[in-house]
């Protein structure tokens, strides 16, 4: 088993229909998608499996609502979460207790493939923000246009 971390930062550009230009400062700044070790889908590998969603901004974002999915279409919803100005949140796939820098999926089994997916983040109204991908093709990332 490897271990892989994968890095992208990824600036968003705010959209016609959202006018709350601290949106646009919203990223994927890293992913942990191959939890170290092995796969044994203990509590403590599940957590050392993550995305981290940044806000560049100075000012605090509203992610009550939004979502972060995979391909298949795994969802981890947002529930009365606000992140803070020039900080980061981790979602974990595992059981933990929620804080200020982590958030946990309470999942008992991996999200992320470990040798290709897309990490996709999305608003409140279910519009498209951002996501990053990795596989075959190396790591890449997109953007709201």
């Amino acid at each position: 088993m490897t271990t892989a971390a994968v890095t992208a930062a990824i600036a968003v550009p705010a959209s016609a229909a959202d006018h709350r230009p601290h949106r646009e400062r919203v990223e994927i700044s890293s992913v942990q998608y191959d939890s170290p070790g092995w796969d044994n889908r203990s509590n403590r590998s599940l957590n050392a499996e993550w995305v981290e969603i940044t806000n560049n901004s100075r000012h605090g974002v509203n992610l009550d609502g939004w979502t972060l999915s995979d391909e298949d279409g795994r969802t981890y919803t947002f529930d009365h979460y606000r992140l803070a100005g020039r900080a980061s949140v981790r979602v974990h796939t595992g059981i933990g207790l929620d804080n200020r820098r982590d958030v946990y999926q309470n999942r008992r089994k991996y999200v992320w493939d470990n040798r290709s997916d897309t990490a996709t983040l999305r608003n409140d109204h279910g519009r498209f923000v951002v996501d990053v991908s990795w596989g075959r093709h190396g790591l890449h990332g997109h953007h709201q246009r």
